[in-house]
């Protein structure tokens, strides 16, 4: 569990992070949003072979597990193959959590290669109008 916010996402830069997810096991990716109309975006792959992947929301950390909403249900993405890009556009505050999914495979441990960003809309005030 790697816990993040909006501005840490920001500070990552273009960098990229490295997830090791043993077999059987998943990792997640929990970022908590205050601010409504952000979107935030994914680029992964993975290394050895495939990884599922999910996306789900939640009102806050008190809501039962049961009652997250799911925004992209599990995928098996041949992430090893090419690279997965996505996005989500945050409608709600609260808990958007991204799900590396290793439990299918027995024995082999998977390296997930990862970059998060986060943007604002851009909102046109027409301050260049003349």
């Amino acid at each position: 569990k790697l816990p993040l916010t909006v501005e840490e996402i920001m500070n990552f830069g273009e960098s990229n992070r490295e997830l090791f997810i043993k077999s059987s096991t998943y990792s997640i990716i929990p970022i908590t949003v205050t601010e409504m109309g952000l979107t935030i975006s994914w680029i992964f792959s993975s290394d050895p072979k495939s990884i599922s992947f999910s996306v789900v929301y939640q009102e806050s950390e008190d809501t039962p597990l049961d009652q997250c909403k799911v925004l992209i249900p599990m995928t098996r993405c041949n992430s090893h193959k090419e690279t997965i890009r996505g996005q989500v556009k945050v409608r709600n505050a609260g808990i958007y959590t991204l799900i590396f999914d290793n439990t299918f495979s027995r024995f082999v441990s998977k390296r997930v290669f990862y970059h998060l960003a986060v943007e604002r809309p851009v909102i046109y005030d027409g301050s260049d109008f003349p």
